[in-house]
């Protein structure tokens, strides 16, 4: 694993050759830290659930989560008791409703969680401030709502370059940024396909990034297909292989949504006993992504995998000498 410097600022040069493989219980363990500002990305697709309950595991505290459309994964961490607060734009359980965990701790007047929340695009264009180490970014989306009034940091400024006034919001620089893909080598160049959200611009922002994927590649597999790479190994500290670990989220190519447990999570959490007992049993009581991919069995994995292959257009780069 790659070391970045304590605090934030520039990272140190990348070396071709050195492995940033971990297992993600090293990989969280040196990389996440209590009071950290943590990004878990990905738009629907590519979640990393096991690195999230890999931090419930650890007993990570006062985390701030940030995410674009926070979904199970933080109501299963902040009911677990890793967050003091979420920095989010829409929250909930995706077609199926409210995230029962998180408005326990929100509504009523012994609120404990701490919220701050954009639009989407607001998210985006925070990350965006962060990777290019300004200090704000502007944008238009707050006209005609009520989020400005909400958020105090979303505030109007007048343009330098005329008398139009628009919005901005500040960067965000997460601590710590963690994307799931199909691939990467074992140096940190990371490739994704399929549905794409902000992990580019949350990974860039952050000060250590962890990768997790469901295959470990040759460097000569990324440079035969270099536009796939979103994240440079540059940026990388830990790369952890975790076949299934975005599960119940989906990974294009190999495996569906499992629908299922969204549905099935709504019920779970509706009540703090019966989600602390969810989390015993397919958390604590695990001792890694393997385990839990085991207790899920093989007749529910089989109905996620692709029923056959679907390879997409291929191009010819030409070589050079």
């Amino acid at each position: 694993m790659r070391r970045s410097r304590a605090g934030g600022g520039s990272r140190p040069r990348h070396t071709r050759g050195v492995s940033k493989v971990a297992s993600m219980r090293d990989a969280v363990a040196e990389l996440v830290r209590d009071g950290d500002t943590v990004a878990i990305e990905g738009f629907t697709h590519l979640i990393c659930f096991a690195d999230g309950h890999e931090i419930i595991r650890q007993g990570r505290r006062d985390l701030t989560l940030a995410r674009m459309t926070p979904d199970v994964i933080y109501d299963q961490m902040v009911a677990a008791g890793v967050a003091r607060k979420l920095v989010f734009s829409w929250l909930g359980n995706p077609g199926v409703g409210s995230l029962h965990a998180i408005r326990r701790v929100t509504e009523g007047d012994h609120a404990i969680l701490e919220l701050e929340e954009y639009s989407h695009f607001g998210m985006v264009a925070r990350y965006q401030a962060g990777a290019a180490h300004l200090p704000f970014m502007p944008l238009r989306s707050y006209f005609e709502t009520d989020l400005p009034a909400a958020n105090p940091l979303i505030r109007p400024i007048r343009s330098p370059y005329g008398d139009e006034t628009v919005y901005a919001v500040p960067p965000l620089n997460p601590d710590v940024a963690i994307v799931h893909a199909q691939r990467a080598s074992a140096d940190g160049d990371t490739q994704v396909w399929g549905l794409l959200g902000c992990q580019k611009e949350a990974a860039f922002a952050a000060d250590r990034v962890i990768v997790v994927v469901e295959e470990l590649v040759d460097e000569a597999v990324v440079r035969a297909d270099p536009n796939r790479t979103i994240i440079p190994g540059l940026i990388v500290d830990a790369v952890v292989v975790e076949p299934w670990g975005a599960h119940p989220s989906y990974v294009q190519g190999s495996y569906d949504r499992d629908n299922r447990f969204y549905l099935d999570w709504d019920p779970i959490s509706r009540s703090s006993e019966s989600t602390a007992a969810w989390l015993r049993e397919w958390v604590f009581d695990l001792d890694g992504r393997a385990a839990y991919v085991e207790k899920l069995g093989p007749e529910r994995l089989a109905a996620l995998r692709p029923s056959g292959p679907a390879p997409s257009g291929s191009v010819d780069y030409g070589r050079y000498e």
